[in-house]
C-alpha cells in the first residue's frame, strides 16, 4: 500500500487490517485506539510527503476490520523511512532509479501553472470554437500565417494552451475555459474581467 501509483491506475490502494494472509478473519478488536494509531501515521514523519488517507472501521462477512484507503499522491515519489516503494502487479520492492525518475516526472507534470492545468470535467463542446477561429486567431496571428496553417482545430487549440496537448481524451485548460469558454464560471467560479486604463500625460 503506497501513494506512488507507478502504473498510473489512478485508483486508491486499500489495506485491510484484521485478516490473515489466507483471507481468514484474524478476530482482532478494532478499537478507537487502533484507528487513532493508524491515523497518526500522518504526523509520525516516516511517510513523506504524506498522501491522502481515510481510516475506517468495517465489518465484512462478520469479521471486524480496520480499513485504510490511500489515494494516489499528487507529489510522488512518496518515501517510507527514506525509501521509495512501488508495486507493479504482484511485485512490491524498492523503486529502481528509473522508476524514481518516472515518479518525479509525474510530479512535475502536475505542477503546472493554474492557467494550463486541464479541466477533466469539461469537453471541447464547452469551448466556443467559432469565437476561437473567427475572432481569436485573426487577432493573434498574421493573416498570411493563418492562410498557410494546415493544422486541425484540435492542434491549434493545443498550440495556444487552450486544451491539453493532443491525446485521448482532449481536455480544455483553465485558460481555454476563461478565454473562449461558453460558460467560464461553470468551471472557474468567481471569474471576472478587470480592465485598467493608464492615461499618459502629454
Amino acid at each position: 500500500m503506497n501513494g506512488n501509483d507507478l502504473p498510473n491506475h489512478q485508483k486508491p490502494g486499500v489495506l485491510f487490517i484484521g485478516v490473515n494472509d489466507d483471507g481468514t478473519c484474524a478476530n482482532i478488536s478494532v478499537t478507537d485506539e487502533l484507528l487513532r494509531m493508524l491515523s497518526d501515521m500522518r504526523s509520525d514523519g516516516n511517510i513523506l510527503p504524506f498522501p491522502s488517507i481515510t481510516v475506517q472501521k468495517r465489518t465484512l462477512a462478520g469479521c471486524e476490520l480496520a480499513v485504510v484507503i490511500v489515494e494516489p499522491s499528487d507529489a510522488p515519489p512518496v518515501r517510507f523511512n527514506g525509501r521509495v516503494w512501488v508495486r507493479v502487479g504482484p511485485r512490491r520492492a524498492t523503486a529502481t532509479p528509473e522508476e524514481e525518475r518516472r515518479l518525479s516526472e509525474k510530479r512535475r507534470s502536475r505542477d503546472l501553472p493554474f492557467d494550463i492545468q486541464s479541466l477533466p470535467s469539461a469537453t471541447l463542446d464547452d469551448l466556443n470554437l467559432s469565437l476561437f477561429q473567427q475572432e481569436y486567431l485573426p487577432a493573434s496571428l498574421p493573416l498570411d500565417i493563418l492562410e498557410q496553417n494546415q493544422r486541425t482545430v484540435e492542434q491549434q487549440l493545443a498550440s495556444v494552451r487552450f486544451t491539453t496537448r493532443i491525446q485521448t481524451p482532449i481536455f480544455p485548460t483553465n485558460l481555454g475555459a476563461l478565454v473562449i469558454g461558453k460558460g467560464p464560471r461553470q468551471f472557474v467560479p468567481g471569474a471576472y474581467i478587470q480592465l485598467v486604463i493608464i492615461r499618459r500625460h502629454p
